[in-house]
């Protein structure tokens, strides 16, 4: 029998397994930080650092951690101006031509959408004349039926992923 290669095949682990406290604590101190060392992290939930270094590599390796990035300050980088956009489009999907449109570095997120609008697009540009510019070539897209605008005054909360759970506030319950 001759033997099967599996170089280029990508080993599972099986059931991935949830995530306990100590997890969401650890996720939780990196969301605030992520340049916090694993000896700082492992003081404030209680382990040595080797410990807070394998659960990181394993919720890296699991796709828990997607990934480590700086967050720029938008009007610290000449794009003061955000805004919201729904864009109405023909048909029900993402086009190619829709896809092409995240290749401009003024679009934050792109996220197709149940309700009043096919796609809602989070976009940071320099002025309303270069947020006019960008809904031009917006609309430069062929499916592209209507857009409503919605710009941003000022942000009270703004902050990536929590690992914290709200517990059945109805009861009483902590929050987390």
């Amino acid at each position: 029998m001759a033997e099967e290669k599996t170089d280029g095949v990508r080993k599972t682990a099986g059931t991935p397994r949830a995530l306990d406290a100590l997890d969401r604590k650890i996720l939780g101190a990196l969301s605030r930080d992520a340049t916090l060392s694993y000896a700082a992290i492992g003081q404030d939930v209680g382990l040595s650092a080797p410990a807070v270094h394998e659960r990181v590599k394993r919720l890296r390796a699991s796709g828990t951690i997607e990934a480590t990035v700086a967050r720029l300050d938008g009007a610290a980088v000449g794009k003061p101006l955000l805004a919201f956009i729904h864009v109405d489009t023909e048909g029900w999907g993402v086009t190619t031509g829709l896809l092409a449109l995240q290749e401009m570095p003024e679009l934050e997120e792109v996220h197709s959408s149940a309700g009043d609008t096919n796609l809602i697009l989070k976009v940071r540009v320099a002025s309303p004349k270069a947020l006019e510019g960008l809904l031009a070539r917006i609309y430069e897209v062929g499916c592209v039926r209507a857009t409503r605008t919605y710009t941003v005054l000022s942000t009270h909360l703004d902050r990536p992923v929590q690992a914290g759970t709200t517990q059945n506030l109805a009861e009483g319950g902590p929050v987390k």
